[in-house]
């Protein structure tokens, strides 16, 4: 697959359904010089009453796509704790400074002003099944929502790092940064802040995990940093999994030097304390134990699951962890229903689902389009689509100005009930590009903005 190939991908997620909509220009509004065509929701006929939890990539597009293609007859309800999204994807790039967290902010105003859905701003503390209810707090207090079909689109929750007392010492002295925003900035700082000649180090917990090459990523991206910024530190990456993941020849590649940094990376790595006081961290990695590096910087990527109140509601039941609790939601994915017995009217995409696809903004959005298709045909009484096509595709920032990119296509597999990488697409392997290049950087932005319009706008 040629790298402008998978732009292309973006729009895909119709799946036959035929979008009864009108078209309007509509001036920015700041009053600026640019306009654009949105189109505008009208009566198809189709009626129900949804309600969506989280309003990141799955969330958002889901919002606008039920009323675009469903039309006014479709209420649809977004509950948001917070009153814009910021962007996971190209958040590595406010560490080196080429962006600020502010840059990466989405408002909801379009999908509210334009599209007509209904905005809470409120977390929710509990889901009653049986009654259709989601209960939620706001500023003004506690909110009970009914609901004629529910979509969960939370994202994740982030476990504590052993010896770690406290999930606020991810907020003040070793933040993730795994969800963008002030952690983003503090990491910032930190790296600012380091002396030069101490190192940063990076624990990357077992997939799955939230975008895969995200971590490697950051690697690159920092390395390349310090290079310029302070170049007697280096990056020290701590990896549960026993290799690098995804594009496994690029980040190598960089990892030993072919764009003028190196990364000291360590496979296999299991972490058994963390020491925040002293950023100090000790692992066994093999039959070696009680192995430790202390950073200047540390970086620690927890592991992840679904947020609690889906367990609290009974949702949980696929991807157990090693003490064998399960960590993400089962579904169908023609439709993202629930698979817990009963609970069929509630549908759960993005990062708190499991299915073989990545946890990444992309996928989201493409999760988003089939679960939106496949509500509308279930208000009208039809089963959903089986002829699901979806694509994973994303661009990695290698250095300031070049990046690589990485492509795969899944199908749905009728007799496994599973979205499998098409035999099409290299074997059932992803596509990545042959090396780092400034042509792909170019690219990259587009993809972003493209994504993120398709999401948001």
């Amino acid at each position: 697959m040629k790298r402008r190939e998978f732009l292309n991908l973006l729009a895909l997620g119709g799946f036959g359904l035929v979008a009864s909509s009108s078209w309007v220009r509509a001036s920015d509004d700041e009053g600026g010089v640019l306009s654009a065509l949105y189109p505008v929701p009208t009566n198809t006929g189709i009626t129900g009453s949804i309600v969506i939890v989280g309003g990141g990539m799955a969330g958002a597009t889901l919002a606008k796509y039920l009323r675009l293609w469903g039309g006014t007859g479709v209420n649809v309800t977004l509950i948001e704790k917070a009153p814009s999204y910021t962007s996971n994807i190209m958040s590595n790039t406010v560490l080196n400074g080429q962006r600020t967290v502010g840059s990466l902010a989405y408002a909801y105003s379009t999908l509210t002003g334009h599209y007509g859905v209904n905005l809470i701003q409120g977390a929710v503390t509990a889901i009653d099944a049986g009654a259709r209810t989601v209960t939620c707090k706001t500023g003004a207090g506690t909110t009970t929502v009914d609901y004629g079909r529910l979509v969960l689109a939370p994202g994740l929750q982030f476990d504590l790092m052993p010896g770690m007392a406290s999930l606020d010492q991810y907020d003040t002295d070793v933040p993730h940064a795994w969800q963008a925003g002030p952690q983003t900035s503090l990491l910032r700082s930190q790296l600012q802040a380091m002396p030069n000649g101490a190192n940063v180090v990076i624990t990357i917990p077992k997939a799955p995990y939230r975008c895969p090459p995200g971590p490697y990523e950051r690697a690159c991206v920092i390395a390349d940093w310090l290079k310029a910024n302070k170049p007697s530190s280096k990056v020290v990456v701590l990896d549960a999994n026993a290799d690098i993941l995804v594009e496994k020849d690029n980040f190598a590649a960089a990892y030993a030097g072919l764009h003028g940094y190196k990364v000291d990376y360590r496979s296999g790595c299991t972490v058994t304390n963390v020491a925040v006081a002293s950023k100090t961290v000790t692992y066994s990695q093999g039959l070696n134990t009680d192995l430790a590096v202390t950073a200047g910087v540390l970086n620690p990527i927890p592991p992840q699951r679904a947020p609690q109140f889906l367990m609290d509601a009974g949702l949980l039941n696929s991807s157990p962890d090693s003490n064998g609790v399960n960590r993400f939601a089962g579904v169908d994915v023609l439709s993202y229903q629930s698979t817990v017995a009963g609970k069929s009217d509630i549908h759960i995409i993005g990062d708190a689902s499991h299915t073989t696809q990545p946890k990444a903004g992309h996928v989201a959005n493409q999760e988003a389009k089939t679960c939106a298709d496949a509500i509308l045909r279930l208000l009208q009484g039809q089963s959903p689509e089986t002829n699901i096509v979806t694509n994973s595709a994303c661009f990695t920032p290698i250095t300031e100005k070049t990046a690589t990119w990485l492509s795969a296509v899944y199908q749905y597999d009728r007799t496994s009930g599973t979205m499998k990488a098409s035999t099409e697409n290299g074997g059932g392997q992803p596509f990545a590009a042959h090396a780092a290049t400034t042509d792909n950087y170019e690219q990259m932005l587009k993809w972003f903005d493209t994504l993120m319009a398709d999401s948001f706008a």
